[in-house]
């Protein structure tokens, strides 16, 4: 087997969003992965039919604390971190019974949509997820023996290179998911921490991250020969970013600048009177006020 090529022979799923949950982890049952989980994510799979080991048969300790300590453990970090060719780390691992997790799978507590909802701050406190950031990040330091696994969208690309190399990842296929995971993990420290300052009406933190989902790749950017994409941000407020495109092309950097600075302008209106601003190169070109939509377009 080419040096590159890990095959995965267990795997650890913990997972807020079930999405695709028992048909991935029925393909990895078949292909003789071990299936190791945590709470509702075990429950579901062994409803399904499936083997499944709680952590908490793997670490010896009890989910504790409503839940915030379950995975923050040396037989969870061990398996994720440990490189396999090191013989320390090899060392480690048999003095400490500490088995290899080859697979992780970690999709967030949903942050994002528990204050886009509008929840309670105490709701909001309890939905920052603490030990699945910790395990993502271990197995993306360590993706030249593991494979990270942070949106359902990839299950089929990690099941297609389990099939193609005989139960095996590919470095390639480690290398993109262990960067997608620590851009989701920085991007949800980004919106707690955007709350945190809107909660404390801090405008000025002193330090102020900023991260968001691709919303779509741009046609171009400014100009033609400049590449572009447009991400979201958490917050759900009216304006371009959570505008629906109904026709026409794909769209460029510069149709996205006259877009927002054309419902920016409008914005300023009486939202009573009906208003239309016409934009070119992101300055209003044209801007009426009218008794109908029509009539001041």
């Amino acid at each position: 087997m080419p040096t590159e090529l890990r095959r995965v022979e267990r795997a650890l799923l913990s997972v807020s969003d079930k999405t695709g949950l028992i048909d991935f982890a029925r393909a990895l049952d078949r292909l003789g992965v071990a299936l190791v989980s945590t709470g509702g994510t075990a429950r579901a799979i062994a409803e399904a039919g499936l083997a499944v080991t709680d952590v908490s048969d793997l670490t010896g300790f009890p989910e504790m604390m409503d839940g915030r300590v379950k995975t923050l453990h040396p037989k969870v970090h061990g398996g994720l971190l440990a490189v396999r060719s090191h013989p320390e780390h090899q060392a480690a691992m048999l003095g400490h019974g500490i088995a290899p997790i080859d697979l992780l799978v970690v999709n967030l507590y949903p942050f994002e949509a528990t204050v886009a909802a509008g929840k309670p701050h105490d709701d909001c406190i309890e939905n920052i997820d603490i030990g699945g950031p910790a395990m993502i990040r271990a197995a993306a330091k360590n993706h030249h023996d593991v494979a990270v696994v942070v949106e359902t969208s990839d299950y089929a690309a990690v099941l297609a290179d389990l099939a193609a190399h005989r139960g095996a990842t590919t470095l390639a296929l480690r290398r993109r998911l262990a960067q997608k995971a620590y851009a989701r993990t920085g991007a949800y420290d980004a919106a707690i921490s955007n709350w945190f300052a809107a909660e404390l009406k801090d405008d000025a933190p002193a330090f102020r991250a900023l991260g968001g989902s691709l919303a779509e790749a741009l046609r171009y950017g400014e100009n033609p020969h400049q590449s572009a994409a447009f991400y979201r941000t958490p917050e759900n407020r009216p304006g371009v970013a959570t505008a629906r495109q109904v026709q026409g092309k794909q769209l460029s950097y510069n149709n996205i600048n006259d877009t927002d600075a054309a419902f920016e302008c409008v914005a300023e209106f009486d939202p009573a009177e009906p208003a239309c601003v016409i934009v070119k190169h992101a300055n209003p070109c044209g801007v009426a006020v009218a008794g109908s939509l029509a009539e001041a377009y």
